[in-house]
């Protein structure tokens, strides 16, 4: 009897949160909210395949259980991820969850796929194959200290400096962290730090979104701007 009530004991419910994302539906819809972007009920009812009805019963669970946070502008309702620590939730079982091999049911399916392990949106940071080799990069050049506890050397201070990122201070948010990155299996730059150097390709064009989703590919002008601030092509 004591086991049974053991997370009573403690004061924390872990069960309910883990049923939240236990549901499949409720899972497609944090994945597809990790963009970074906000989208409306209708948009995360098509991209699941469910009905409005079942999308908005689905969607009001994930508020009132605080993974997702509601916006209102005018008569539309918009939905985001709450907060980082439920994105590093998301990500970091989405790391774990089990391989299922999707075979794409057309050609663009395929291309999809195959966009989105190269280079993806992972909320407001780079993900995917391209993110790895920026990452890894940076660890050569001195510019992170990877491992356990990841950070920002001086020299990758100056850097950013050069290059004009600004990382915002005064935030409860590490400059640097180790995303599992859930299709390479391999720790990715993310934090602060990672945050701001995906803003500034976005913003100079070295990184495009294709389409509406959060694919990302890397243009002529971004293949340069990598190789001459940090060697490889992505």
């Amino acid at each position: 009897m004591g086991e049974e009530r053991a997370d009573q004991d403690v004061g924390v419910d872990l069960a309910a949160v883990a049923g939240l994302l236990a549901d499949r539906t409720r899972a497609a819809f944090c994945l597809a909210l990790l963009d970074g972007r906000a989208w409306t009920a209708s948009e995360l009812a098509r991209h699941a395949g469910v009905a409005r009805s079942t999308a908005t019963s689905h969607l009001h669970l994930l508020v009132d259980g605080g993974l997702l946070a509601e916006e209102r502008h005018g008569r539309h309702r918009y939905l985001r991820v709450a907060d980082h620590r439920v994105l590093e939730l998301i990500e970091s079982l989405a790391a774990l969850a089990p391989r299922q091999t999707v075979r794409p049911r057309s050609l663009s399916a395929s291309g999809r796929q195959q966009a989105l392990a190269r280079a993806r949106l992972c909320y407001d940071h780079l993900a995917g194959a391209v993110s790895l080799t920026v990452t890894d990069a940076m660890v050569e050049r001195g510019l992170l200290r990877w491992g356990p506890d990841p950070g920002l050397t001086h020299e990758g201070a100056a850097w950013l400096t050069e290059l004009g990122i600004a990382v915002p201070s005064g935030s409860r948010r590490p400059l640097v962290r180790a995303c599992l990155d859930w299709t390479e299996r391999r720790p990715h730059l993310a934090g602060a730090v990672g945050a701001a150097l995906c803003d500034h390709a976005l913003t100079t064009g070295w990184l495009v979104r294709i389409g509406t989703t959060r694919a990302l590919t890397v243009t002529p002008a971004g293949r340069r701007a990598w190789h001459d601030h940090l060697g490889p092509r992505p």
